[in-house]
């Protein structure tokens, strides 16, 4: 049975058409105006910033004959033709290494516990009062606004070098992070479970121990594991403001010119983190699906 196809009339098509027309040409416009507006601030950041084009331009050479040095030896052979000499501090690297990955567990650590105490705090639908839920959120915006480059450079100058500055700049900034995204996790839970431990008598933190922390632990657990990836590259980092780590290793290998040693320690630490990502990213992935299970 043959199915008939309506068709439109030639002067329905034609305004059809015209009023597409019009609307593609809107968008095209949208989409130049926006480019314009895109190009002019990039013109103006760069003016504001005093970046020099004809200098960048002129010294571009520079960093690509110095990537170029980093896997060369002292004695001008290329380092795979060498592993043994390329890696000779090794067993040095992977101490640092290591102290690089407990700074960022326990800035982790101590950072989400802290985010967790306050982020009920923080949440419009679990705390009623507004002063409270400002004062939590306006702090948690200022911690983790702060780079923690910055925060480590103050804790360098009060507690000395070392990875202690380290771990407590990572905590604070890991405290901001996590508090706004477990407040926004906190916000979008059902409130129905709440209300019904709240009628049969329970307290306020009662509720949220029994009604609300099995909601939202899978993904609170989630993201603190995301945010260990991160911290792992951050702490590396550390160490070129004295913070400890791995990061005071590469920073000493590129002030004293140690090229071979600068591409040695960046592939560790390129293993290194990709190792952690693999495994956190696993982890997750089982969390999020026992949680789409319940």
């Amino acid at each position: 049975m043959a199915i008939a196809i309506p068709h439109l009339q030639d002067a329905q098509l034609q305004t059809h058409l015209a009023a597409y027309a019009a609307a593609q040409a809107a968008k095209r416009r949208a989409m130049l105006i926006g480019l314009v507006v895109l190009l002019i601030a990039v013109v103006a950041a760069g003016h504001m910033a005093e970046v020099d084009l004809g200098k960048f331009l002129a010294n571009i050479h520079q960093l690509t004959s110095y990537l170029g040095r980093i896997f060369y030896l002292d004695n001008g052979r290329i380092v795979f033709t060498d592993i043994a000499e390329w890696f000779w501090g090794l067993r040095k690297w992977l101490v640092h290494i290591g102290d690089t990955l407990l700074i960022a567990y326990l800035g982790t650590l101590f950072g989400a516990i802290g985010a967790f105490f306050v982020c009920f705090a923080a949440s419009a639908n679990l705390s009623r009062n507004a002063t409270s839920r400002f004062i939590a959120r306006r702090i948690l915006e200022f911690f983790r606004t702060v780079p923690e480059l910055v925060f480590a450079l103050i804790f360098v100058v009060a507690f000395g070098l070392g990875p202690v500055p380290g771990v407590l700049a990572i905590a604070i900034h890991t405290f901001g992070a996590l508090g706004k995204l477990f407040s926004e996790v906190a916000e979008n839970i059902d409130m129905k479970t709440v209300d019904g431990a709240i009628s049969t008598g329970a307290s306020r933190w009662q509720a949220i121990r029994y009604a609300v922390v099995p909601q939202v632990l899978s993904n609170f657990a989630s993201y603190t594991l995301l945010r260990f990836e991160i911290n792992v590259r951050g702490a590396s980092v550390m160490g070129f403001v004295g913070a400890g780590g791995i990061g005071q290793e590469l920073i000493e290998a590129v002030r004293k010119f140690y090229y071979s040693d600068v591409s040695a320690i960046l592939l560790l630490i390129i293993a290194t983190v990709m190792a952690i990502d693999l495994v956190t990213e696993r982890i997750r992935h089982s969390l999020i699906a026992r949680e789409n299970r319940r």
